[in-house]
């Protein structure tokens, strides 16, 4: 019986694979559309595209172009064809906006968009496109059941693009231990991040980066310029420590403060 179950299992699907192959040569576009909207419905998106790929040209301006368009964008979408679907949901809206799938569309397009986003580490140009597809999509769709998870997904990439942000001045800050030219780039990159972000969840972390490189700098420059800069560097920590007066960041910021005063207690010791 478990014998005789396998071999109809493979013939069936050796019937169905001939018969897919024999309407994908036909010329006659009902059958490629009755066995696409077969294929699809049983979620077999890849031999569903297929046959819609053909069939789709072939149905602009008739009353079932509508569901093919939105079918192929859909299934381009399920194959992980992001870019594709992308184009094809935008097509999709353009040429049926008052389409009840209008809304579906243009959620799965911005989606779309979002799933091409790579990691905080890497080049965010499809980062930015997300979230313009995003921001446009919850702007014209406000009362959408996909608002909500639009927004997150807008947040999400925001907060990729905040990290990707805050790892930039991170480095500035770490190499200016051994350049000094990168200690002043450290100090300007926490600066417009805090400009830049300013709800941000990096943003302590971005200023404390500003207060460690002041007090850096100030501790190795000349010392004609350090009474200066170690000054700025205690009025960095000062405005640091009222933002976040119970900082995880605490002790850290204790000692920055410790440096700096002990440095400054110098210049006052030296003018006596």
């Amino acid at each position: 019986m478990k014998r005789y179950f396998i071999f109809l299992v493979l013939a069936v699907a050796s019937q169905s694979c001939s018969e897919y192959q024999k309407v994908l040569k036909n010329e006659d576009i009902k059958p490629k559309y009755d066995m696409a909207e077969k294929f699809y419905g049983e979620g077999d998106f890849k031999r569903a595209n297929r046959l819609l790929e053909q069939i789709a040209p072939k149905y602009i301006g008739k009353p079932q172009g509508e569901r093919v368009m939105f079918f192929l964008a859909n299934s381009y979408f399920e194959l992980d064809d992001y870019n594709t679907a992308g184009y094809q949901f935008e097509r999709f809206i353009k040429s049926y906006p008052k389409s009840d799938k209008s809304t579906e569309a243009a959620f799965l397009g911005a989606r779309s968009y979002y799933e091409l986003s790579p990691n905080y580490s890497l080049d965010q140009t499809d980062t930015d496109k997300a979230l313009l597809k995003l921001q446009n999509f919850i702007n014209a769709y406000s009362e959408s059941e996909y608002f909500a998870q639009a927004n997150a997904m807008a947040q999400e990439l925001t907060q990729k693009k905040e990290r990707k942000a805050y790892e930039i001045v991170k480095q500035y800050n770490k190499l200016g231990e051994f350049n000094y030219d990168m200690i002043k780039s450290a100090v300007a990159a926490s600066e417009n991040f805090a400009s830049d972000f300013p709800g941000s969840v990096y943003r302590e972390e971005a200023l404390f980066v500003k207060a460690d490189a002041l007090t850096h700098m100030a501790m190795n420059s000349y010392q004609s310029l350090q009474k200066e800069r170690l000054q700025n560097a205690k009025d960095a920590i000062m405005a640091f420590k009222k933002q976040y007066p119970n900082s995880k960041l605490e002790k850290e910021v204790s000692d920055l403060m410790e440096k700096v005063e002990n440095g400054l207690l110098q210049f006052t010791a030296e003018s006596k």
